[in-house]
């Protein structure tokens, strides 16, 4: 048997295809342009490449011992004024579809008010199926409905620990009869369909983070992968797809400790790899100050990117920031990113002392943190375009421009909180907007002529 399991895990990985119909763009929404994927670039409707950095909050999903923090119009305001311009908003199946094939429409309303409340100030906004260890608030944590559970809340070995429900014997039941059986997989999908007709006509959705930190055990990881994770993606996928063709499919690796995830080719339109990044963080070896195991890391995402093929988003990363160590971690991580281009989410921005930006009570911003993490960036520019490192600290960005670059404005998130107004200098700067209320710096470029632009505080 342990040779079989073993050969079965090593064959190769595949493809699938999730067959989805053309988007049908409508209008934009609080001037937020409709994303989608283009040679391996999130693009908006002119084409240029497009770069999402924020936060996450669980403000809308159940932790029964641990009520999440609100989140409301002031923390929009931060959010926007600091540069950043997306949320990855949690939510919940569990208050989806509290009693079996009954979709909760007014909490669907609730998601849609901080939607249209994040939209309001630039910021796109990622639904996330918010599954956490634990699998349903019945056993501790967010996740599933109380009906898709089998057996009571009992034995939990080690009650001290955050992740301790994910040990008790109902809990890991649950979760392996969710990833084993097509019975509550087709709730699921359903539940993903009535969020998608919801928000099949708002371009500042930007896209459906499908289902969050996916745990391979007890079925053994590798075929876990193959054989359980990815055919969920191509299935909810194509569910999504037939309700709305018009925003980006966020798909993720597995969550356990430093194991790969075994990627299966994944063929469909508008796809995202948005992946989590906890090593040195939550996970062990822990942040040391040397950043090359945690850039082996990242660059091990990058790969399972191309293997999709998808863009990598790093749809979660983040530290204990009463650590000493939290804001050089921090700068390693936000420093590959801009190296490769890619965007991220933060956990979170409203939490407690330990890991929000605001705190749970909305009294105090720890604006210390946020100057690291508010670090000049280009939000959206078309081809020819080539940022550097941003420094949130001094407050600068240098950026290449080809001369063969596109004729179409450049614009910079930077924070308005924590730094002076930017000016930017350059012989092929043809005009510049500054507007701190958004948080946002607009360049116009010469057309057919490269330089080097800087940008930097008055």
């Amino acid at each position: 048997m342990v040779i079989l399991v073993t050969v079965v895990a090593y064959l190769p990985a595949g493809s699938l295809t999730a067959s989805v119909s053309p988007a049908r763009y409508g209008p934009d929404d609080q001037g937020l342009s409709w994303l989608r994927t283009d040679r391996g670039r999130i693009v908006d409707e002119q084409g240029r490449k497009v770069l999402l950095r924020g936060f996450n909050t669980d403000a809308l999903v159940v932790y029964p011992k641990s009520p999440p923090a609100p989140l409301d119009e002031a923390d929009a305001t931060l959010m926007q004024r600091a540069g950043f311009d997306v949320v990855r908003l949690g939510i919940d199946w569990s208050q989806l579809e509290p009693v079996r094939g009954r979709i909760d429409r007014a909490y669907l309303e609730r998601v849609a008010g901080r939607v249209a409340m994040l939209n309001r100030h630039g910021l796109y906004v990622v639904l996330d199926m918010h599954f956490r260890l634990g699998w349903s608030p019945r056993f501790g944590y967010s996740g599933a409905p109380g009906w898709a559970t089998i057996g009571v809340p009992n034995w939990n070995p080690l009650p001290q620990y955050s992740w301790s429900p994910s040990l008790s014997p109902a809990s890991f039941t649950s979760d392996t009869y969710f990833w084993l059986s097509s019975d509550w997989k087709k709730d699921f999908y359903q539940t993903w369909q009535a969020v998608a007709a919801r928000f099949k006509d708002t371009s500042g959705i930007a896209g459906y983070d499908i289902f969050n930190e996916a745990h391979p055990l007890p079925i053994p990881p590798r075929i876990f992968d193959k054989y359980y994770l990815w055919p969920l993606f191509k299935e909810a996928i194509e569910a999504i797809g037939a309700v709305d063709p018009n925003h980006l499919f966020i798909v993720e690796g597995i969550l356990l400790l430093t194991m790969n995830t075994v990627v299966v080719h994944l063929k469909a339109p508008n796809l995202v790899y948005g992946t989590h990044l906890y090593e040195g963080s939550l996970i062990p070896p822990f942040w040391t100050g040397d950043p090359a195991f945690l850039r082996q890391r990242i660059q091990q995402r990058v790969k399972e990117a191309g293997e999709v093929p998808a863009p990598l988003w790093l749809g979660e990363l983040g530290y204990d920031l009463t650590q000493n160590g939290a804001l050089s971690y921090a700068d390693a991580a936000l420093d590959e990113a801009d190296r490769l281009g890619i965007g991220w989410a933060w956990w979170q921005w409203r939490e407690n002392r330990w890991w929000g930006i605001r705190d749970a009570q909305g009294e105090t911003v720890n604006e210390p943190a946020l100057r690291h993490l508010a670090r000049p960036y280009v939000i959206a520019a078309p081809g020819g375009i080539h940022p550097g490192r941003g420094d949130g600290v001094q407050g600068s960005l240098t950026i290449r421009v080809d001369a063969g670059h596109a004729d179409q404005p450049v614009v910079i998130g930077w924070s308005a909180l924590t730094l002076p107004a930017p000016v930017g200098r350059g012989t092929c700067l043809a005009g510049s907007q500054w507007d701190a209320t958004r948080g946002r710096l607009t360049l116009l470029l010469d057309p057919g002529v490269g330089c080097e632009l800087t940008v930097r505080t008055t």
